[in-house]
């Protein structure tokens, strides 16, 4: 597996982070993206029924699992950290046989081309060269196939100023999106669908703890949608859901 400077220090990042069994300090935040990541869950359980699937930068596998139970032929599952793919092998055990846990580069993937129906991904994009993490995605896609990620921007305000006085609980090499970015995306996939949340959600995450059961978070939730359509303030979004196909 060939590896550049960077991919060594995001392996040896991860590998550090999975094997310490610490949780993350910023994991208390991502309440607020609750809807965020149940709009994910909705479009992979639609998206991945009966077809080839590629979980693109899986971690310790917890949406692969996930996803198993929505019906697809198989899961390849790939990830640079060799303790994330232990952990996920661990996890997984007899429960999830249609998925296959690999260690390989996103960069330069060891997988055959036109080969996936959907390849998806939570929060890895910004740790890669996007340009050749993209075209690698498209390379393995099969024709008119799905991308859908989820991924930090760069602009929100709040969630700066806690990057800055925690500099050491990220890889050095983390980039989140600006707009360029999402410009890339569009000039490689067809159909590119953004959808902007944590705003007003991040904003009052103190204030209710399971989002789930509160009326409190339904509700900013719902504002955060309305302003967060708003090309102006589109900025002060946190994370966006992305949805593509391959041209």
């Amino acid at each position: 597996m060939s590896l550049s400077e960077t991919n060594i220090r995001e392996r040896k990042f991860h590998d550090e982070l999975h094997s310490s069994g610490q949780e993350r300090s910023q994991n208390k935040f991502y309440r607020a993206l609750y809807s965020l990541n149940e709009d994910f869950r909705n479009l992979l359980k639609v998206k991945t029924k009966s077809v080839q699937v590629l979980d693109y930068g899986c971690g310790i596998g917890n949406f692969a699992q996930e996803v198993s139970e929505f019906g697809p032929k198989k899961i390849v599952a790939v990830d640079i950290s060799e303790e994330a793919i232990k952990k996920a092998k661990k996890k997984s055990g007899e429960v999830s046989k249609n998925i296959d846990f690999k260690v390989d580069n996103c960069e330069n993937l060891s997988l055959d081309s036109n080969s996936f129906d959907i390849v998806y991904g939570s929060g890895i994009l910004h740790h890669l060269d996007l340009k050749k993490s993209l075209n690698e995605i498209n390379r393995v896609l099969k024709k008119d196939g799905t991308i859908i990620f989820v991924e930090p921007l760069a602009t929100n305000p709040l969630i700066n100023i806690y990057r800055k006085f925690t500099p050491n609980a990220r890889s050095p090499d983390e980039h989140p999106f600006k707009s360029g970015d999402i410009k890339l995306i569009n000039s490689i996939f067809k159909n590119v669908e953004i959808k902007y949340y944590g705003f007003l959600t991040l904003v009052f995450f103190p204030f209710y703890k399971s989002p789930e059961k509160s009326r409190l978070f339904k509700i900013i939730s719902s504002i955060d949608e309305m302003i967060l359509k708003i090309k102006y303030f589109k900025f002060l979004a946190w994370s966006i859901l992305i949805k593509g196909e391959k041209i």
